[in-house]
């Protein structure tokens, strides 16, 4: 795992670090300036995010992402709902990480953090669990800057959803650090972060098993 002592351990003995220092505030005043013109001009239809300094607008999605980020969703905002356990959100809620701000395809939010939500509240905090599901255009983000800054920051789950593979890895947070726990395209999986949840992963890939879970998420 490479730390922040890790990445600064080089500069500290450099007689440039003042120099370095120099140019690291000025991008940092730079970024602070265009994050401000981000939030100022981004729109509800727009998917867009903010990461290392650029705007990064999304394309469409095609039609088996979005029904696999349907059938995920619905089945864990059933169960968090009917066990209060806290909020699950999709698609456009715009997540404020220290440097970047994001909107996920999934996130899930624990009492405690979904109780400083309101109404129009706009920047989210950062969550307690992250489902991104892979596309071409995105998979490189997914799985380099998101994934590291998810861990950085607190986040204690994450999954990366294969819609076309029909397949599921999920992260677990340790030290600061993801492990892999299951990568998988059938079988059991168990969250961690939201106390309680379980389902088999072809519920998520499939219509029919996905509405049989929810009747039974449901009862009689």
């Amino acid at each position: 795992m490479t730390t922040l002592d890790t990445l600064l351990e080089p500069l500290s003995y450099s007689p440039q670090l003042p120099q370095a220092i120099a140019l690291l505030s000025q991008q940092i005043e730079a970024e602070r300036a265009a994050r401000q013109r981000f939030y100022d001009e981004m729109t509800p239809e727009q998917k867009i995010e903010f990461i290392e300094g650029k705007v990064s607008l999304h394309l469409p999605a095609r039609n088996r992402h979005l029904d696999v980020t349907l059938w995920v969703a619905r089945l864990l905002q059933t169960y968090v709902e009917i066990n209060d356990l806290g909020s699950v959100k999709t698609e456009k809620c715009l997540v404020v990480f220290p440097r970047n701000d994001y909107e996920p395809d999934i996130v899930f939010f624990g009492n405690e953090r979904a109780s400083r939500l309101e109404d129009d509240t706009l920047k989210f905090p950062v969550p307690d669990l992250v489902v991104e599901v892979l596309s071409e255009t995105t998979e490189d983000r997914d799985r380099g800057v998101k994934f590291e800054d998810y861990a950085a920051n607190g986040v204690g789950e994450y999954w990366i959803v294969d819609a076309f593979a029909n397949q599921i890895e999920q992260y677990l947070l340790r030290e600061g650090a993801y492990e892999l726990n299951v990568k998988a395209t059938s079988g059991r999986l168990v969250s961690r972060v939201i106390e309680g949840v379980e389902a088999q992963i072809e519920d998520f890939f499939d219509r029919d098993r996905n509405l049989d879970a929810l009747r039974k998420l449901m009862g009689p």
